[in-house]
This record gives C-alpha cells, sequence and structure tokens, in this order.
C-alpha cells in the first residue's frame, strides 16, 4: 500500500492523468457538439452523466484488467485466414459509428438547415443522445485503458488518473461547447476532425489485413494546425469588422 505514496507513483499519475485529457481531446469534441444538440437545461445533467459513467467504466475494465489483457489480444474469429481480437473488434465497429455520426451531422448542417415553415424540427431524445455519447466514450475509453496498463503499475494509480482526467474534461466540456456553438467554422471543423478520428479506428480494427498504422502524432499536429489557422481566420474577420464599421 505504501507503494501507492511514493514520488514514482505520484509521477506516474500526474503523467497518466495528462495523457489522458490529451487522448481524451477527441472523445470531448464529440460530446461538446452532442451536448450542443440538447436543451440548455438538459446539458448540464448531460455532462455529469457522462463524467460518471465514464469514471465507472474505465474504472471496470480497469479493475478487469487481467481479463482484458488476457483476451483483448486473442483471437475471437478469422476471415480468410486472417485473426480478428476484441480490441479489433471494438476499434473496426467504433470508427464505423463515429464515421456515420459524424458524416451524418455534417450532412444535417449542410443539408438539414432549412426547416419548413410551420414545421417542428427533428430533435433526438435525451436518452438517445445519451446513449450515443456513452457508446463513443466506451470506444475512446480502450485506448486510455491500454495507455494506463503501459505507464502505471496499481490499479489504484490507474483509476485515481483516470478519475482525475474526467473531471478534468467535465469543466471543459460545457465551454468547448459553447465555443464550438457560437462558431459555425469551427463545428465544421470539428466534426472533420471525429471523421479523421473515425477512419484511424476504423483502420486500426483492419490491423490484421494491413499490419500496419497511421501514426496518432500526425493526425494530432494536424489537427492543432488547422485549429490555429482557423483561429487566425477568426481573428482575422473580427479586425474587418471592426474596421469596415
Amino acid at each position: 500500500m505504501e507503494d501507492l505514496f511514493t514520488v514514482g507513483a505520484l509521477i506516474s499519475l500526474l503523467t497518466l492523468a495528462i495523457l489522458e485529457v490529451v487522448l481524451g481531446i477527441d472523445n470531448v469534441i464529440f460530446v461538446s457538439i452532442i451536448l450542443g444538440r440538447m436543451p440548455e437545461g438538459q446539458r448540464l445533467k448531460g455532462r455529469r452523466i457522462w463524467m460518471v459513467g465514464g469514471i465507472l467504466l474505465r474504472s471496470v475494465l480497469l479493475l478487469g484488467i487481467g481479463w482484458l489483457v488476457h483476451n483483448g489480444e486473442r483471437p475471437l474469429f478469422s476471415v480468410l485466414g486472417y485473426p480478428f481480437n476484441l480490441r479489433n473488434c471494438i476499434m473496426f465497429f467504433g470508427g464505423l459509428f463515429l464515421l456515420y455520426k459524424a458524416v451524418k451531422e455534417i450532412h444535417h448542417k449542410l443539408e438539414g438547415g432549412d426547416e419548413e415553415p410551420g414545421s417542428t424540427p427533428k430533435t433526438a431524445s435525451f436518452g438517445a443522445l445519451m446513449a450515443q455519447i456513452l457508446l463513443v466514450d466506451a470506444v475512446f475509453s480502450f485506448d486510455s485503458i491500454v495507455t494506463a496498463i503501459g505507464l502505471a503499475k496499481h490499479v489504484e494509480v490507474m483509476i485515481a488518473a483516470v478519475i482525475v482526467a474526467m473531471i478534468v474534461m467535465f469543466f471543459f466540456a460545457n465551454s468547448i461547447s459553447g465555443f464550438i456553438e457560437r462558431h459555425p467554422a469551427l463545428k465544421m471543423l470539428a466534426l472533420s476532425f471525429l471523421v479523421m478520428v473515425g477512419f484511424m479506428l476504423f483502420f486500426e480494427g483492419l490491423h490484421p489485413l494491413h499490419h500496419s498504422e497511421i501514426p496518432k502524432g500526425y493526425a494530432y499536429v494536424a489537427m492543432a494546425f488547422s485549429f490555429g489557422v482557423e483561429l487566425l481566420n477568426m481573428r482575422y474577420r473580427k479586425k474587418v469588422v471592426k474596421l469596415n464599421k
């Protein structure tokens, strides 16, 4: 027990918590977009359910770490001689789901904005939206669990890091959601990010076929660069508006 309060354990906790937040950025983007489709009065409740659900899900996976390590890489079935395991299935179907949701959201923004006069816009129920959030959170949690397994020796440290990361993401989700809603161009950029992340998950799920991977560092650098360019565009547009007044 005293091993949990050593300098090494505290460094592992801090490092893992930061990495969990970084790895959860794409998750926060997706959650922010879905929260934006909820009525204002339900968003806080949605964020609370997401935070508690995310902590419980990751904690259960970490407590079952032995089963995960032994079965996560164990072949479940084979297609034309190529073995697929649990991780492959989660990444494959999770990527497909994320691709579907992101493309559908883009289509909704581009084609579904004009409602007929007098018609009532179709909105998903709170339960349906929360189910989407928790489902995608489950997919993203797999990567964070694998990271936790690789960086920390004690399950208690892993769970503490997950709790810290989820609390941080909980407080940032609402700000990100509001910021994205106020800037439609950023929302489209965020949806484009999700398309890229969905394809990466889908590609990773097919790892037994191609035995290669897309370096995530490249994807995150591309996202950061695109986001920086859009921030410069926003600043430029504000400056132009002030000069024209």
